[in-house]
């Protein structure tokens, strides 16, 4: 039996239109459900070539148990990031301003006005990895959503101001000195001195950070941010991430130490390094 995705044009959309979810696709049905049920919703973004959006299909979506706790206490949204990019862009700010990072599948839970409260890209069914399971993520999150709501709402609104004053959407907005040195000191912390890059697991190239320390280093030439940058670049051009046949960077290392690629490459990811290694 298939869903509501049924009748949609998107072909990411499509490929979910036979899961056991009561999936909605984004508008103004699916807010004023949430609202007449009064539960939260629960935002999927993905795209049709995106890995880890198959694996988390395969492994929640189409679990039967997953599904009746998705049904039972949210309404679900599947939203195609190539069709809607701009509904992306939107819940890509929120949860990076809430993780510090971003990616797909995007997982966004949601007061039934839209105002983002939580969330994160792929979670495992079960708990794996040190990531909370999905099973068990829904259960807190509906609790928390009856529960807590005063305090759910207050920290949506935070957030949506918090993205609207942010210096992306500000045109006349200067950056202090001081700023720049906390992120150039916050990347200092997260960076690996041994395999170059941030962080100590999955590792993406980070171009933008890169590049912010290359501007850094201009002002601050006695910084360390020209030699994370340096061990950064050669570190994931002799490793895995780069293809020594094809060339090409590939989208991220599954290791941290760039030896096995995520196998997806990305056009805006290599234009992106290719002015860094330029």
């Amino acid at each position: 039996m298939t869903n509501r995705l049924s009748k949609e044009s998107s072909p990411y959309l499509l490929q979910h239109k036979n899961n056991p979810v009561d999936w909605f696709a984004w508008g103004k049905e699916a807010f004023e459900e949430a609202k007449t049920r009064d539960v939260p919703i629960l935002l999927s973004i993905g795209y049709s070539s995106c890995h880890w959006c198959h694996v988390m299909e395969y492994e929640s979506f189409e679990n039967e148990g997953i599904a009746k706790l998705m049904n039972e206490n949210f309404v679900s949204v599947k939203v195609d990031r190539e069709e809607r990019p701009d509904i992306d862009s939107i819940y890509m700010s929120a949860v990076q301003s809430m993780t510090g990072q971003g990616g797909w599948p995007l997982t966004v839970f949601l007061t039934s006005d839209g105002l983002p409260f939580f969330g994160g890209t792929y979670y495992p069914p079960e708990p794996r990895g040190g990531m909370p399971g999905f099973s068990q993520l829904l259960s807190a999150i509906s609790d928390a959503y009856k529960e807590r709501r005063d305090e759910i709402e207050e920290s949506g609104s935070y957030l949506r101001d918090h993205i609207n004053q942010s210096p992306e959407n500000s045109a006349d907005s200067t950056l202090e000195s001081a700023l720049l040195t906390k992120a150039y000191q916050q990347l200092l912390t997260q960076h690996d001195w041994e395999s170059g890059g941030f962080g100590n697991s999955i590792k993406f190239p980070q171009s933008m950070a890169l590049e912010f320390l290359l501007r850094y280093h201009q002002r601050h030439p006695d910084s360390q941010a020209l030699e994370m940058v340096e061990l950064s670049l050669q570190k994931m051009a002799s490793g895995g991430m780069y293809d020594q046949l094809g060339g090409g960077f590939h989208r991220y290392s599954t290791d941290k130490n760039w030896l096995v690629p995520h196998f997806e490459k990305m056009l805006y990811d290599n234009a992106l390094l290719s002015r860094l290694y330029l």
